[in-house]
């Protein structure tokens, strides 16, 4: 059996769960049914369905009848699922490709030969908490047990509970093993399992169809990650931060990836302790993983703390305070801020803001990157914000004047809003500049992406405003992090295509 992406199938009513079973046809490489979802009533129909058509089902099969207490929907004793498995038609077991036996019931079958032959049996063990300190003993446990497929899942709590997980896969010797960490921190395992030698990787249907925490879909480990055409040799980049989940910089990079024929994957890394990760999976000289990391993306709340872990810092970074793009260049990282540039690459496409009255709204990083920017450009510059206290020394440092957010009174050429009012989540809906006071400015630019069309943004445009949202800016700071890590120009319009 060589297939790479499985997708379980978790509908619990017969008829749902036939058509899903087609459905996954047409997009895995194999699918696991799992018995344990169905109702006592949709079983046997199911079962029926097998027996008659299994021949025909062009995917190979992975059967799984799980107990409630290791993860499965049913409550189901040792000697009913030794029932079960005995019970089940010689047409199936002559079909399918593996049984999933949990550890305790391949052990069962210790002193007599289990009713699915050994060839077709998968050892499975989770453990739903963590990932424990034996997790080494418990894979030679299975190991040690006549199961063709050694199959390991835990719940990784953080990133680094992935490391033993991938030296697991190493540590595979003459049998094919199934190595996954659960929830997103343990999202790499479940892309690179794969190209590192793992039999199989889960996918669910769609969202909502996981079978565990921390599921991708087929769809996003073939299309998305390309899980399947990865090797040892691929080049890793991806973004650190927490939390990272709705990130849409994977979609970007992946895109740009495929677009100019690189061999590589951009993965999100839920990371608590951005020092703990460089030493452990980035810097060359510590790194506990044998990788081709290239690059990172570096977001809240870690563009910071990553400074004191680099060689070289580069001048842009350094006055902005902060570092948003990690490159590995040999032995060594370098730390930039693509921010700045991203932000006004889009800008001085429409406007030469020099001598121009620019009202930046905010006092936070990403005003900061803005200022360096427009400074540079020798905008004439005024910082609006709600605490005075707290935009003093950015209105110092790159100095320009400050002023009260309730004292805008509309009198500039560009408004550039660095703050998150207006966001999904935050304040949707609401604006940091009333309606009345845009008529006459020339352009609106909202750093937020997330809606593309906010409050401020519709407000400008009715009054007659050019307008810039914040996709601009973050198609455009991926571009220049490309250009960093590949060396090639960043194909934007792709990148425009995937997040837009």
């Amino acid at each position: 059996m060589n297939s790479l992406i499985c997708t379980p199938i978790t509908e619990t009513e017969a008829a749902p769960f036939l058509a899903a079973m087609t459905e996954a046809e047409a997009v895995a490489d194999a699918i696991e049914l799992r018995l344990d979802y169905l109702t006592t009533d949709a079983l046997p129909v199911v079962l029926h369905h097998l027996r008659e058509r299994i021949t025909r089902i062009g995917k190979p099969l992975v059967l799984t009848f799980r107990p409630r207490e290791q993860g499965g929907q049913r409550d189901v004793s040792l000697a009913e699922r030794q029932e079960f498995w005995r019970n089940l038609p010689p047409e199936i077991v002559a079909g399918l490709g593996f049984a999933d036996f949990e550890l305790d019931l391949v052990e069962s079958f210790a002193q007599a030969p289990p009713p699915v032959p050994w060839a077709k049996v998968i050892c499975s063990w989770h453990n739903f908490a963590e990932t424990p300190a034996t997790l080494t003993a418990q894979f030679e446990r299975m190991a040690r047990t006549p199961a063709a497929v050694v199959k390991i899942a835990t719940m990784a709590n953080s990133i680094g509970d992935c490391l033993p997980l991938l030296d697991l896969i190493e540590r595979r010797a003459d049998r094919p093993v199934i190595i996954l960490g659960m929830g997103l921190p343990g999202l790499l395992t479940r892309v690179l399992s794969v190209s590192r030698g793992a039999l199989l990787t889960f996918g669910a249907l769609r969202r909502g169809a996981e079978s565990a925490a921390g599921q991708p879909t087929v769809v996003e480990l073939r299309d998305l990650y390309r899980a399947t055409a990865l090797s040892r040799a691929s080049m890793i980049l991806g973004i650190i931060g927490n939390p990272v989940g709705h990130s849409r910089s994977p979609r970007m990079h992946n895109a740009a990836l495929h677009a100019v024929g690189k061999e590589g994957v951009y993965l999100p890394f839920e990371v608590l302790d951005a020092a703990a990760f460089i030493r452990d999976f980035v810097r060359p000289a510590t790194r506990q993983l044998d990788w081709q990391l290239r690059g990172l993306s570096v977001t809240i709340p870690h563009k910071l703390a990553v400074i004191p872990q680099l060689d070289f810092v580069d001048e842009t970074a350094r006055v902005i305070g902060a570092v948003n793009t990690l490159v590995v260049e040999g032995d060594q990282l370098h730390g930039y801020n693509t921010d700045c540039q991203g932000a006004m690459n889009p800008l001085d496409a429409l406007l030469d803001v020099r001598g121009a009255r620019v009202a930046v709204i905010g006092a936070g990083g990403s005003a900061r990157a803005i200022c360096h920017g427009l400074r540079q450009r020798g905008a004439d510059l005024t910082i609006y914000a709600r605490n005075l206290d707290k935009a003093q020394p950015l209105a110092d440092e790159f100095q320009t004047k400050l002023a009260a957010l309730e004292q805008f009174a509309g009198q500039t050429d560009v408004v550039i809003n660095c703050t998150p009012i207006g966001m999904h989540g935050h304040s949707e809906g609401q604006t940091p500049l009333s309606a009345d006071k845009l008529h006459g400015i020339k352009l609106v630019y909202d750093l937020i992406y997330t809606p593309q069309e906010t409050a401020l943004l519709r407000d400008a445009r009715a009054a007659g405003c050019q307008t810039l949202g914040g996709l601009a800016m973050l198609v455009g700071q991926a571009g220049e992090q490309f250009r960093l890590w590949t060396g090639s120009e960043a194909p934007l319009d792709v990148m425009w295509q995937a997040v837009g």
